[in-house]
Order: structure tokens, then sequence, then C-alpha cells
């Protein structure tokens, strides 16, 4: 009998487990409507999240994130990763609570976040002098340039992906000093997000004698979550609420941006 009870007793636990708890035993949604901010790591990234005149963060992602932290009703905090190699950790510490600055959507991001569906489609693009650029329009033509790229990024494996060496590759902290080594002369080339390459090269931008050239990859961004946090089901119910009123196009518009469908 005393048995049989202790059974009971251990079944009535797993219910309520499974009933009031997320597969990891804990509400992660709960945890940061608790606390009251959700604190969004990010880069400073033009056209997803940088400061404005007043040093405030803005962009396509600032501004979405802020829109649906509102919904959530918690407040949304900016935390700057100094190392985006090591943007699975600060999750996972809960240094952060959301991945959330035009990630690419791979393999090890599906491995290491409870990923959201994707949301703006991106490309990875060859940015270098706007005069060299154009004689550089196969893959075959790269393999002698030596190249800048965001440590831990999208950038970085496409890079690898086209039997470029270790030795010709610099993996520095962010795409904007990928893009200042190419300026400066210290690396032939860079493969930045095509929305930063549209955003930061070119007449009239911050590095006029830069262009972007050919694309290697085609891929769409996706916002990371803890492993099995039902933060993730929810927003992606708001990121659907939003796309259906419209909110999210207008701010696409915005930025130059293409959604994911």
């Amino acid at each position: 009998m005393k048995r049989v009870l202790v059974m009971l007793l251990a079944a009535l636990m797993v219910l309520t487990c499974f009933a009031g708890c997320g597969a990891s035993g804990k509400s992660d949604l709960k945890y940061i409507q608790d606390k009251g901010t959700m604190i969004v790591g990010i880069t400073d990234y033009a056209p997803m999240d940088y400061k404005d005149e007043n040093g405030e963060w803005t962009g396509f992602d600032a501004e979405l994130a802020r829109l649906v932290c509102e919904k959530l009703g918690v407040k949304c905090e900016f935390f700057v990763l100094a190392d985006w190699g090591k943007k699975f950790y600060e999750l996972e510490t809960k240094n952060i609570d959301a991945i959330w600055n035009g990630m690419t959507i791979t393999e090890e991001v599906t491995l290491n976040t409870n990923c959201s569906a994707p949301y703006v489609i991106n490309a990875q693009v060859l940015v270098m002098k706007a005069d060299t650029v154009g004689q550089y329009d196969a893959v075959e033509l790269l393999q002698s340039l030596t190249f800048a790229v965001e440590n831990g990024s999208a950038g970085q494996d496409a890079v690898k992906e086209i039997g470029i060496p270790d030795d010709q590759i610099i993996a520095v902290q962010d795409q904007a000093a990928a893009l200042m080594e190419v300026a400066a002369g210290t690396s032939d080339a860079c493969v930045i997000d095509i929305t930063m390459a549209n955003a930061m090269t070119g007449a009239g931008t911050s590095y006029a004698d830069l262009a972007s050239g050919i694309s290697l990859t085609s891929e769409e961004y996706g916002i990371g979550f803890r492993k099995d946090s039902d933060v993730t089901a929810k927003v992606n119910e708001i990121l659907d609420e939003l796309r259906a009123d419209g909110t999210m196009q207008a701010l696409a518009d915005k930025y130059s941006l293409t959604l994911a469908q």
C-alpha cells in the first residue's frame, strides 16, 4: 500500500509539472515576464540595430523587438554582444534572453537555440573597393584574396565554404569592423549581410568608396531563444499579428528589407 501511494504521488507531481511548466521544467516566458524585462542580444549592425543621433538604439530589429516586448508586457533592454561567436553561451547563461540581430538561420543556430520562424530574407555578399569589385564576378576568382569576416557569422561560414584557407581569413568583432578592414586596405574584401552592405556602402553612405559584388549565399533571419523555451511560440504568434496588420511590412519598407513569407 505504501509503495502504491508513493507511485501515485510521483505521478501527480509529473502531471502537475507538465500542466504548469515547459519542457525544461520551467516556463521561460514566465521567467521573463516575472522580471519584467527581455534582454536582447545585439551588435552594432545597420540597418537592423544601430544608434541614432541621440545615442538610442534603432533599426528594424530594435523597433520590432520593442513592439514584441510591449505585447509581452515587458521592457526591452539591449545588450551589446562583445563577441558574436559567444552568443549561444550568453543566451544559455541568461545574460541575454534572445539573440535578435539579423541572425542567419543555420544548422548551428537550430542546434543551439529554439529559433523563431524566418522573418527577413538576406544574403551574404562580397564587399570590396568600388573600383575593383567588378573584376571578381565569380567564386573562382576570389581564391587569392584576404577576407575580413565577423567571428562566428554566416559570412565567415560562406568564405570557408568556397575554400578560402584560414590564413587568408581575418576574424573581427563585428561586420562594421569587417568593413573598416577593407576601407583601411588591411583586407582585400569582406563578406557581410546584404542588408548592411546596402545601408553602409556606395554613394551617400559611410563607405562611399566601397561596393557590394556577387552573392555567396541566400538565407533567412531568425530570432534565437533558449532551447525548449516557450517564448518562441508566443513571439511567432505576435509576429504573425504584426504581419497581418501591416506593421512589419511598414518597417521593412522603412529599412529597405524583404520579409520572409
